[in-house]
């Protein structure tokens, strides 16, 4: 007995403290989120613009820092996707309202908004500031809480960007617990909070395991899949303006974004003059043998080789074993099937471009489905053609929900060279087994509650033009002494960000005395009959 309980005082990973250790901190969300919604439209935008502006002054900074935290990526490019998902994605949204009732007149419906209420949120390690940004963003422009857990190679860039930008919402008004970040991420405590009753929606976006996780976890999820785009450029493009789009997207940020084209498709009549238009935008194009290095060298037994995933074409190069050009920024592997059998027909994160030559505009598109039959169902695909008939077709058939046009598709697909909403969770719908099809954003964090009038025209709908819901705003602040449950309508009660007890996240809460010795009973009591 003694050697047993010996072994068990280190409860900190028990099924029993992680559950409790989560409960803690999303109940103190869910107190969070509440108050939050009691704030009217001007309050909630003003709060969510001062996070955005200081977002966006130090995009710079985390741009650096995740940079050399993770070794992914150009700080240049992830600058601009800082800002782009911070007052970028403000301004996108601003006229949008998340808070007031929707009337329609002519159908007798009116809809009131409601937000899910705590959104548990994953940041991957290739874009991770920029997809800190689009979802506390989003949170915050439908008065939703959000606990967010970084990944752990970009643990520091996140926890400090997440630092402030709650120091910045919480000074504009907002609820204390609003967001939160789980400082010591683990496997364990990721289920924990995925599962528990306590999360209202999972927010995820990082690699397929974790995807399917979370939509295994039995509560509401919003996921989404690999990409692996095809980008076919026809007989009618503009080749040389098709090839600067195709560098410019698989150049930027070293193709760190699942958007990104993996496998460029034309046909031979376009091919020499794609070729040569290709190098003069910053290509270079792979002999036999280096495509063959690149093949030994990205991909083996497990799959990719992820020391490749966004570094530059030169490092990659140089692994490779050939030397490049320094002015040449991607690298172009010529390949003559795609498929199962073809490494460099799968997904690739870094700028290494496949290349293949159709013998027709069916073919071309038979290979572009069966690229994405490989991997990438549901993601993004692009067409160079200045034929609206073939962009038709082409859209037809490949089994993607973003065709991106004569533009960059890494770009394009997220919203940044197209008017698509601007986002860093793809959806990828019914092909990729995904719950939602659109480019993930703050409407997709809330569902409308609809009352609706009897349709027969004798039956007048009330005048709604002088009525609001009310927004009573801000709850007097929560006491800082611990956590309490609902009831007599008072609120949870939160406790102070120093106490020391908490490991997982950013806002530590205190974990009674009795709670300790009840997980630490319980422990017992299941070894013992083990």
């Amino acid at each position: 007995m003694t050697e047993s309980a010996s072994v068990l005082i280190d409860i900190t990973d028990s099924p029993a403290a992680l559950n409790a250790q989560v409960g803690m901190v999303l109940e103190r969300a869910r107190w969070a989120s509440q108050v939050y919604q009691r704030y009217d439209r001007d309050a909630t935008l003003a709060i969510t613009e001062a996070v955005a502006r200081v977002a966006h002054s130090k995009a710079a900074e985390y741009a650096e820092w995740a940079v050399r935290e993770t070794g992914f990526g150009v700080v240049e490019h992830k600058k601009l996707k800082n800002e782009l998902s911070s007052l970028g994605l403000l301004d996108y949204y601003r006229n949008w309202d998340f808070v007031n009732p929707r009337i329609d007149e002519e159908r007798k419906i009116i809809e009131i908004p409601r937000p899910a209420g705590v959104v548990f949120a994953l940041a991957p390690s290739t874009n991770p500031v920029a997809t800190v940004y689009f979802k506390v963003i989003s949170a915050l422009l439908t008065r939703n809480a959000i606990v967010f857990s970084p990944h752990p190679a970009a643990l520091e860039c996140c926890t400090d960007a997440l630092d402030t930008l709650t120091a910045a919402a919480i000074e504009a008004g907002a609820p204390d617990g609003i967001i939160q970040v789980v400082r010591k991420p683990t496997v364990p405590l990721i289920e924990a909070y995925m599962g528990s009753d306590k999360t209202d929606v999972t927010l995820a976006t990082g690699g397929s395991a974790m995807v399917r996780a979370a939509y295994s976890s039995s509560n509401p999820a919003i996921g989404v899949g690999p990409g692996n785009a095809p980008a076919f450029v026809d007989a009618t493009a503009d080749i040389k303006q098709a090839a600067q789009n195709l560098i410019e997207s698989k150049s930027f940020d070293n193709s760190i974004l699942c958007t990104n084209e993996s496998v460029v498709i034309t046909l031979q009549s376009v091919d020499d003059g794609l070729r040569r238009a290709l190098k003069s935008a910053g290509a270079h194009m792979c002999s036999e043998e280096e495509t063959d290095a690149l093949r030994q060298y990205l991909f083996h037994e497990r799959g990719f080789n992820v020391e490749a995933i966004g570094r530059d074409a030169s490092w990659i190069a140089s692994q490779a074993g050939f030397k490049i050009s320094t002015r040449a920024t991607v690298l172009v592997a010529p390949i003559t099937k795609i498929g199962v059998d073809e490494a460099l027909s799968r997904e690739k994160l870094c700028p290494v471009l496949g290349y293949y030559v159709a013998s027709s505009n069916d073919q071309a598109i038979a290979q572009a489905r069966g690229l994405l039959r490989m991997s990438g169902a549901g993601h993004s695909a692009s067409i160079h053609s200045q034929d609206a008939q073939a962009a038709i077709d082409f859209a037809s058939a490949v089994e993607t929900y973003r065709v991106v046009v004569n533009a960059p598709c890494s770009q394009g697909a997220a919203g940044f060279a197209t008017n698509l909403p601007p986002s860093f969770t793809i959806g990828t719908g019914f092909y990729g087994r995904s719950s939602i099809g659109e480019n993930i954003g703050p409407q997709h964090l809330l569902h409308w509650t609809k009352l609706a009038y009897n349709n027969d025209p004798a039956e007048t709908m009330g005048d709604y033009t002088t009525t609001q819901v009310h927004h009573k705003g801000p709850l007097v602040k929560a006491p800082a002494d611990g956590i309490s449950g609902y009831g007599g309508g008072r609120s949870p009660q939160v406790a102070p960000q120093s106490s020391p007890v908490s490991q997982g996240a950013g806002s530590s809460q205190n974990i009674s005395r009795d709670e300790i010795r009840q997980i630490i009973v319980e422990e017992l009591r299941a070894a013992l009959k083990a």
